[in-house]
């Protein structure tokens, strides 16, 4: 028996069902690898065939494929510290106390309502950001997942690297590891769509988040687009060979161990949410990104998981994908130790 059979079945299900309108996805255990690209990029106004190599947009895997390595690149090379405090390099910013650390690990309890904020500029956002944001008990108690703090760690590596993050992370990440289709200014004709909204239409080779619109270049939160074989570059790069030797050993495991500085285990690493194996209780990393990605990488056992798709298209009201992707995590993790 195929050793994924269920977890195949499962997403296969989510295109036949009308759940999602086509995927693309590889699963890999060491040199063998089970991969599939089909369904629609877009459903309306027309219909267009989803075609293997188009790009997607990846959403918050901006986050760990890009973001999460050059923090981690100026670490190594003693520009930032983890437990540094944010107002460091964010003057601006008022409260002394939210490390790095507690961006990264999404403990910082940083946060804030800001009116009106899909209608600033991106000077008024980041300034919005800056200047409106509280700190709430929350701090190193709790998890709370939010794109402020890697607004926050974009804007830092901005002042550290004295240009736009979005640059910053083309030059020493995508560039180093050859990811030849990952860029944050697709052609939108390689683009799998998202969303249709009132305002926008269709967006196509744009970011679909729309504080990463705002703010463009500047926004560490959101923005890469990139196709399959980049991210299995990304992702086998990752663990079979510390990134393409841009990071040390000592970075590399600081990503599988809990980074947070609450009492117990906390499932948060540098960026990345942490999975228990089933077979033997070792750590797995995990990310999704909210217009239907996610990544799951298992280093012990050289496997990882990768998947895309445009669950947002034509609408993000689709509360099915998010039961579903819960179910064939939970699969997966059981089969791959089979």
């Amino acid at each position: 028996m195929e050793r994924y059979r269920e977890t195949i079945k499962q997403l296969n299900a989510m295109v036949d069902d009308g759940v999602i309108p086509g995927m693309t996805y590889l699963i890999f255990d060491g040199a063998q690898e089970w991969t599939m690209s089909r369904g629609w990029a877009q459903l309306e106004p027309t219909r267009e065939k989803l075609r293997p190599g188009m790009v997607y947009d990846l959403a918050s895997l901006t986050k760990v494929v890009g973001t999460v390595p050059v923090v981690a690149l100026l670490i190594q090379e003693g520009c930032l510290h983890l437990d540094d405090p944010v107002q460091r390099y964010l003057p601006e910013f008022s409260d002394p106390r939210p490390t790095i650390r507690n961006l990264l690990t999404h403990t910082s309890g940083i946060h804030g309502y800001i009116p009106h904020r899909d209608a600033l500029t991106s000077d008024q956002l980041m300034t919005a950001f800056l200047t409106r944001q509280t700190v709430d008990s929350t701090l190193n108690r709790q998890i709370r997942y939010a794109d402020v703090n890697y607004l926050y760690l974009g804007w830092i590596i901005e002042r550290l690297c004295g240009c736009p993050v979005q640059d910053v992370i083309t030059q020493r990440v995508l560039k180093p590891l050859r990811m030849t289709t990952a860029t944050f200014h697709p052609d939108p004709v390689a683009a799998v769509p998202t969303e249709i909204q009132t305002g926008r239409g269709l967006i196509r080779g744009r970011v679909h988040d729309p504080k990463g619109n705002i703010l463009g270049t500047r926004c560490g939160c959101a923005g890469l687009f990139a196709s399959l074989s980049d991210l299995a570059i990304f992702g086998r790069q990752l663990i079979e060979n510390h990134l393409g030797n841009l990071l040390n050993a000592e970075l590399i495991d600081a990503m599988f161990v809990d980074q947070t500085k609450i009492p117990g285990f906390h499932s948060r690493s540098l960026g990345w949410k942490l999975l228990h194996d089933r077979a033997d209780g070792h750590l797995l990393i995990s990310h999704t990104g909210f217009t239907g990605t996610w990544l799951i990488l298992d280093r012990q056992t050289d496997q990882g998981f990768i998947f895309l798709s445009n669950r947002v298209h034509p609408t993000a009201d689709n509360q099915e994908y998010l039961n579903r992707r819960d179910r064939i995590y939970a699969t997966y993790l059981r089969e791959k130790n089979k």
